[in-house]
């Protein structure tokens, strides 16, 4: 089923360190694209945790496909982020702290398509016109790279 469902089988609900990857892909518009949660109506990157002997490009690759659809080509390595600030609970109790690696990608291929069990709208977005709930987790790492965008023009 997965390595960290495998876990929580074990482990119910206690906090654990979840490694991980996410990809923010931004179009030729340099829009980024954005998904929302089904599990809590926040807009984020794709991302997800990582299965056993897979690399951090691994998974990446793995999650946009799975919850987008897409191919990446090229991805660049953008930052590593762990520590308190990532600490989430997820609406079912489960509660983790993340070590991840964040790509970015402008080279993918392929048509978007919803992952229906945690995806419920998917779109790219300006990045002068963000959605207002994005997940907290994710918020200031998507700032940073709308900067970076907005000082590359």
């Amino acid at each position: 089923m997965g390595y960290i469902l495998d876990l929580r089988k074990e482990l119910g609900s206690r906090p654990l360190i979840m490694a991980g990857a996410g990809v923010i892909i931004i179009n030729e518009k340099d829009e980024i694209l954005l998904q929302k949660r089904a599990d809590n109506g926040c807009w984020a990157y794709p991302a997800g945790s990582m299965e056993l002997g897979e690399s951090f490009e691994e998974c990446a690759r793995r999650e946009v496909f799975e919850e987008s659809g897409l191919v990446c080509g090229k991805l660049t390595h953008f930052t590593n982020y762990s520590g308190k600030s990532t600490n989430y609970k997820y609406p079912n109790g489960d509660e983790v702290y993340l070590a991840s690696e964040l790509f970015i990608c402008r080279d993918y291929s392929g048509e978007l398509k919803i992952q229906e069990e945690e995806v419920v709208a998917q779109r790219f977005f300006d990045i002068d016109d963000l959605p207002d709930n994005i997940a907290p987790v994710n918020y200031d790492l998507i700032m940073q790279v709308a900067n970076m965008i907005r000082f590359s023009r």
